[in-house]
């Protein structure tokens, strides 16, 4: 069948502020900014409004704390929500996205990247086995209602998000045999004995341990591999007393967040590093390198989502030009960050885990290439010529942070890296729609 579009000249909006992310900090960010008096627009791929962390789970909906800046996002006329609506490339004071009725230009006086994180997966024998997933993905996949009555799941990985999906995966009726966490037990000891100067920290954790109590946690613990022949059968685990073997249906691995930078750098906005990977440099005030362009949450470093709140309420008041709003909550910010800065610390991963991938375990998904085909490559636009990796649907998302992650092809920094539109697979209709906009003079 074929697509219509609206005519071009009704697809161009106008926005003092536009957010991109609908996640709590975009959400903060959209309150902010129309609490000023200005006219907001939030773009979110996603079918709806709340991001990662406050995905709309099949039996309960949005979480309780999301519920009342939901509400207020929602049911404000000076806000315009677009979701299933991705951006596709960017101009000064501009954007292509493509949403449900066609492409759209998105104009804006200021705008606000809160474009959130994606789940760090690293590479081990076994990792793509059917049964496999990340532990965020398994907590998605929860909450959209995947089967998971009496199934045998392990969690295993490094920080708190273990806990926040261990606990779903039991909510929804998932065996969750145990987790398994790799930062050592005197690193965790250190993390607990500091929990007392964020106690919303520490009851969040000590109520998720509670719901968690009939569950194994151990400390020092590691995946080492995954065993199956078309199905995840066991997982081997290496920890303080040697190596063992857990039979089990589903495993769910992470390693914490990566910053999603693809869009700022795309606007030429200046990255900083961020362990092994990258985020959006910032100043005190959340304005990036790029005049009016501002930045919030995960993007600027995984913070969770009290910092992401903070930030995107500081940011949206910055790009409504209400300054001494934003300098109010610099304090909050602080501690926030001063909190992720010593999960930072204490969840360090080891060592050991960046030398599990063998030669012929899978790096590329998408490409199938193997971790013997990247031998000879430092470089990633050396490696993707030759071997396609980081060209399948992901677009290098997953193997790129996995490389990263590995020391073998370090983030480019520089605001010209060679990020190119579009930013996520696009329709041919919607790409022949934005060259016909263009041909007929319709972008500035």
């Amino acid at each position: 069948m074929a697509c219509r579009y609206a005519p071009m000249a009704e697809r161009v909006l106008h926005f003092d502020v536009l957010v991109i992310g609908a996640g709590p900090a975009g959400l903060a960010a959209a309150r902010a900014a129309v609490s000023q008096g200005v006219r907001v627009g939030v773009v979110d791929m996603q079918p709806r409004t709340g991001g990662q962390v406050w995905r709309s789970d099949v039996h309960s909906g949005a979480p309780a704390d999301a519920r009342a800046l939901l509400q207020q996002v929602a049911g404000n006329a000076s806000i315009t929500v677009l979701t299933r609506t991705q951006i596709l490339l960017a101009q000064p004071g501009w954007l292509l996205a493509d949403g449900p009725t066609g492409t759209l230009q998105l104009h804006y006086a200021a705008l606000v990247l809160a474009t959130g994180a994606r789940e760090l997966l690293l590479p081990f024998p076994g990792w793509t086995l059917p049964g496999v997933t990340g532990a965020g993905a398994a907590q998605a996949l929860a909450k959209q209602g995947w089967p998971l009555a009496g199934k045998r799941v392990l969690v295993a990985g490094s920080g708190p998000l273990l806990l926040a999906s261990a606990a779903t995966l039991q909510r929804h009726g998932a065996h969750v045999l145990g987790i398994h966490e790799q930062t050592s037990p005197a690193a965790l000891r250190q993390f607990a004995l500091q929990l007392w100067r964020w106690p919303g920290k520490a009851v969040q954790a000590v109520a998720l341990r509670l719901q968690l109590r009939a569950v194994a946690y151990r400390a020092g613990s590691m995946v080492i591999a995954a065993h199956g022949d078309t199905q995840l059968r066991e997982v081997e685990l290496a920890g303080p007393s040697g190596r063992t073997r857990l039979a089990c249906d589903q495993l769910a691995v992470g390693y914490g967040l990566v910053p999603n930078t693809e869009l700022a750098q795309l606007l030429g906005c200046q990255l900083q590093a961020y362990g092994a990977h990258q985020q959006v440099q910032v100043d005190a005030l959340l304005r990036t390198s790029v005049t009016q362009i501002f930045a919030a949450g995960e993007v600027c470093g995984i913070g969770g989502r009290d910092c992401a709140l903070i930030e995107g309420a500081m940011a949206g008041h910055m790009a409504a030009d209400a300054p001494e709003a934003a300098l109010r909550l610099q304090p909050r910010r602080h501690a926030a960050r001063a909190f992720a800065d010593l999960l930072q610390q204490q969840f360090a991963l080891d060592p050991r885990i960046r030398t599990l991938a063998q030669a012929d375990t899978l790096i590329c998904r998408c490409e199938d290439v193997p971790l013997a085909a990247l031998d000879s490559f430092n470089d990633a636009r050396d490696a993707k010529l030759v071997s396609r990796c980081g060209m399948g649907a992901c677009q290098g998302r997953i193997c790129g942070a996995a490389l990263a992650e590995l020391g073998r092809c370090p983030p480019d920094l520089s605001t010209d890296a060679g990020r190119r539109p579009p930013l996520f697979p696009v329709r041919l209709a919607a790409l022949a729609d934005s060259f016909t906009s263009d041909s007929q003079g319709k972008h500035p």
